[in-house]
């Protein structure tokens, strides 16, 4: 079950958004009465509510918003226990405070914005003492191996526990809690009403992420990054597990580089059978395959880590999603072979070398251009083709152009990398930038009349191979690439 928060400032848009959340399929809600502006008016909140609630009044010292005295708080909880409400929250330590009364269940929380102690077990006892109906500890990540101690403790309570990780490193353990056995987690109303570091929205955490179907027998797959938060493929392999029936959820994983080998090391537990890896760790993650195959080895990074046959295995996807993207669009507009064309490359960093070599091994000329002349000539020289300087880019004859830099991405949307009378006859312009979708580049190549292949197919097409990897079924592809739409769009939010 999941369990939204709501904290308004009036006791009218409480209840509205009450009501709109049980419309939406909202079984549980939790009423923060420290957001009121007025005192809590208890008999206007509860009285015909529509789902049960949980009451909670969060003071200062504990991240709420609590602005009257101490007494009047533990007297307005006493009351929404007189009142009949389903649960009420209580801090560890004012829970000797508040007996029990009627079938109102007590939620005994302890809370720490900090950090995530490593006397969690001790917490839990003391919070066990305190006879809850319902523990909840809820703590900061600093490490991502945080979620795992967390998550372990949920497994070995023999009280109902909700107990999670807060802030982006945490994320993942909102969304296993219930796998371990939480009766609840808790969710926001929307992505710009959270009420605690990160909090999910309820619209994600019930259908991208399905909490409520997660079992024991789900299986994990994640991505790997620094930072996480904007990162897309959540959504895409989510959506792809459920066009396809399969039982799987995949969880965006922020890891700080010096944490990597202990987040993989601590990670065994939640038995995770693969990873999708960005920035910063693909070259780090090829590595840590016991098997590399080529092309991941000649790149130099692993986009993807996966287990198989009892062993680790890493590759990398980008390679084979641009020559697919390229050659799909050569082959159905009737444009002959790439290995016939000219080939600019704009950018040096990782996504550069896997497409770079996947053009050269294709047989086509290749000239790689970078703002940093170094970078270019370094990847030109690992590449075996041409380079040229930023200030040169436009004087290649290309018959494509590839752009393998940030330029052009949201928000800076009236950027482009190449300036459209640069383009040649026959010329094909292809965008790894995927937010927009048709970035400035792309559009002043269509004015000419060019072809192009967008970041977005790139993106798509390197997740599908990571799907077919991960679960050996075919790829939704076009759920997958409406889900990238849908991901970009603002109607998401």
């Amino acid at each position: 079950m999941i369990c939204v928060s709501i904290g308004r400032t009036r006791h009218k848009m409480v209840a509205a958004e009450h009501r709109h959340l049980a419309e939406r399929g909202a079984k549980l809600v939790e009423v923060r009465l420290d957001w009121l502006q007025r005192k809590p008016d208890l008999g206007r909140l509860l009285s015909d509510r529509p789902t049960p609630v949980v009451v909670t009044a969060r003071r200062a010292d504990d991240h709420g918003r609590w602005k009257w005295t101490e007494e009047m708080r533990l007297a307005v909880l006493r009351e929404a226990i007189a009142s009949g409400a389903e649960y009420v929250d209580l801090e560890v330590d004012i829970a000797g405070l508040i007996p029990r009364y009627g079938d109102t269940q007590r939620i005994v929380s302890y809370h720490n914005f900090e950090e995530t102690p490593l006397h969690l077990p001790e917490i839990y006892e003391e919070l066990r003492g305190s006879d809850p109906d319902i523990i909840k500890l809820a703590t900061l990540a600093k490490s991502p191996s945080d979620n795992v101690r967390m998550l372990e403790l949920i497994s070995r309570s023999d009280v109902p526990m909700v107990a999670f990780c807060m802030g982006e490193m945490g994320v993942i353990s909102r969304i296993l809690c219930g796998r371990y056995g939480a009766p609840f987690t808790y969710a926001s109303f929307s992505s710009e009403r959270v009420l605690a570091p990160g909090q999910i929205a309820f619209k994600d955490m019930r259908h991208m992420y399905r909490f409520n179907r997660l079992t024991e027998h789900t299986e994990v797959f994640g991505v790997l990054g620094d930072p996480i938060g904007h990162s897309l493929s959540p959504l895409v392999h989510n959506v792809a597990f459920q066009a396809n029936g399969i039982d799987a959820v995949y969880l965006p994983m922020q890891v700080p580089v010096e944490l990597f080998d202990d987040t993989l090391e601590a990670f065994h537990w939640l038995g995770v059978r693969g990873y999708s890896v960005t920035m910063p760790h693909k070259e780090t993650a090829l590595i840590k395959g016991e098997i590399c195959d080529d092309r991941g080895t000649e790149i130099g990074a692993a986009n993807t880590l996966f287990f198989k046959n009892e062993q680790w295995h890493t590759t990398n996807t980008d390679y084979g999603a641009a020559l697919d993207a390229i050659e799909e669009l050569l082959k159905s507009d009737d444009l002959g072979e790439l290995a016939d064309r000219h080939a600019l490359l704009l950018g040096a960093g990782g996504v550069a070398r896997a497409i770079g070599l996947a053009i050269a091994r294709s047989g086509a000329t290749l000239t790689v251009a970078n703002r940093t002349h170094d970078r270019a000539i370094a990847l030109a020289d690992e590449l075996n083709c041409q380079q040229t300087t930023w200030e040169n880019r436009g004087s290649v004859h290309a018959g494509i152009v590839v752009n393998c830099t940030p330029v052009g991405m949201h928000p800076n949307v009236d950027e482009t990398p190449y300036e459209g009378h640069w383009f040649r006859d026959n010329a094909i312009a292809f965008d790894t930038i995927y937010n927009p979708e048709n970035t400035l580049f792309l559009k002043e190549a269509r004015e000419r009349g060019f072809p192009t292949v967008s970041g977005l197919e790139m993106f798509v097409r390197q997740a599908a191979l990571q799907f077919e990897i991960f679960t050996g079924q075919d790829p939704p592809l076009e759920k997958m690439r409406e889900a990238v739409r849908y991901g970009i769009s603002p109607t998401r939010r």
